[in-house]
């Protein structure tokens, strides 16, 4: 595993393109284009104000970039660097934006969520939507990108309404059967769109691409309900994470439950291997200590190396007491990622923070739990191979493979902390973001890489 050297970053804003040519990155009001392999700056843009959210069009040949506080949206050509685009939502405001899969409409929602404007960067034309809803996520595209769904509010009922993306005709428009819809989703085949209530509501719908219900799934009543929700790549299973701390995974043929997943705080059964990173103790030479300690080993304590160990059934996980009389409580499933191939689940429940939970789909039952440290900040799967990337907020990033996992220290100057990340689409790098910076980290073949990794045998 190999690093590259430290580059500026601002507001965690740095994204591959989709094509993995490209790698964009924001410093303040800056646009940094930079080739992948080499990271030579290939286009350098300046922008209106500081950039608030960036995006790639499908094709990568154009990028967008949001200002929110100035209701202003920039769009740069990475084939035709002297060509830009500059939409002003004015007085309206702008609060989301977003491309459509085409690379030639951009989407924009409007403060206090009066409407969604269409721009073409074709035709310079301009289309309205009115009554988006606000709320989680509220709109969605197919994957073939021919349709979109939006969830509206009118008339104190939630709707749906299904856009054709080549013309933004109306294909259909219908009424959801929830209180206070949260959000909505396609399963990546495009047949199916889940819809799921408020948190104070147990419910979700499976809809048609005409409209018709197909099921409605409520696990349990008069508590708090749904918190995430995942398809798997197949469309064959749609995760439902709760506030119960339990995942539920519905079939795609009956839409019926055929298992759940608890996540208790202790690991009983001996065959579930149980990964904790403990602190490696470098051996010390005490005659030459000294005292008090030079500043680089008074650090925080994410300098220090770490390892995984193998712990033996029954394992104590570290549990958080939730505050009662808070708001948005630390409980429940509050992140869940199949892997490409659809053979694991990722899950983290918010009241194990230090925990991720990997389960076995094929045979429906837990596979590994990793136990850091640090509470886990974000996971995400290689797009090419059953492999996690996760960061807890510290200098280092830990993978998981079914060969076992492993802890890396980030290197260089300073602290490091990492507080997100994303994988190339090849799964040969990762693009690793703290506060103020970020940089790569290139992957080996997984021959060489299984040969780095603590296996479940291996005790030392």
């Amino acid at each position: 595993m190999n690093f590259s050297e430290v580059f500026k970053l601002s507001s965690l804003l740095c994204k591959f393109s989709p094509d993995g040519k490209y790698l964009a990155s924001c410093v303040q009001y800056r646009l940094v284009i930079r080739d992948v392999n080499t990271l030579q700056i290939l286009q350098l843009y300046t922008c209106l104000d500081q950039i608030q959210h960036i995006e790639w069009s499908a094709d990568s040949l154009f990028i967008l970039c949001a200002m929110y506080k100035r209701g202003l949206v920039q769009v740069w050509s990475l084939e035709q660097p002297e060509w830009h685009c500059r939409i002003d939502e004015g007085s309206a405001g702008l609060v989301a934006s977003c491309w459509s899969p085409d690379g030639r409409h951009i989407l924009n929602t409007t403060e206090f969520h009066l409407r969604i404007t269409v721009w073409s960067l074709c035709t310079k034309s301009v289309s309205y939507i009115k009554y988006p809803k606000a709320c989680q996520q509220g709109i969605t595209f197919t994957r073939d990108g021919r349709y979109m769904a939006l969830a509206e509010r009118r008339d104190c009922k939630d709707h749906v309404s299904v856009f054709v993306c080549s013309d933004w005709q109306l294909l259909r428009h219908f009424d959801t059967e929830t209180q206070d819809l949260a959000g909505i989703e396609w399963a990546p085949n495009g047949c199916v769109l889940a819809v799921w209530d408020t948190c104070l509501e147990y419910k979700v719908l499976l809809y048609s691409l005409d409209g018709r219900l197909l099921s409605a799934y409520c696990a349990y009543e008069w508590s708090l309900g749904v918190k995430s929700v995942a398809w798997s790549p197949s469309s064959q299973f749609l995760a439902v994470g709760s506030y119960d701390g339990k995942v539920r995974i519905l079939n795609h043929v009956t839409w019926k439950m055929i298992t759940e997943f608890g996540h208790p705080a202790t690991i009983n059964n001996p065959k579930i291997v149980v990964y904790k990173e403990a602190e490696k103790n470098p051996r010390l030479a005490l005659g030459r200590l000294a005292f008090p300690p030079p500043r680089a080993a008074a650090g925080p304590a994410s300098t220090t190396e770490s390892k995984y160990e193998i712990a033996s059934a029954p394992v104590s996980l570290q549990t958080l007491k939730p505050i009662a009389d808070r708001a948005n409580p630390k409980i429940g499933i509050g992140a869940l990622a199949f892997s490409p191939d659809n053979y694991f689940l990722a899950t983290r429940n918010d009241s194990v923070p230090n925990a991720v939970w990997i389960w076995d789909i094929q045979k429906l039952r837990l596979f590994v739990v990793l136990e850091q440290l640090s509470p886990v900040r974000f996971f995400q799967w290689d797009p090419q191979q059953p492999r996690l990337a996760i960061c807890t907020g510290g200098g280092k990033v830990y993978l998981w493979s079914p060969a076992g996992c492993v802890s890396v220290q980030v290197p260089g100057e300073g602290d490091f902390q990492v507080l997100s990340l994303c994988w190339h689409f090849s799964g040969d790098s990762l693009a690793l973001l703290s506060k103020d910076h970020f940089c790569l980290c290139f992957l080996e073949t997984e021959e060489r890489v299984g040969t780095t990794f603590g296996r479940p045998g291996d005790h030392t």
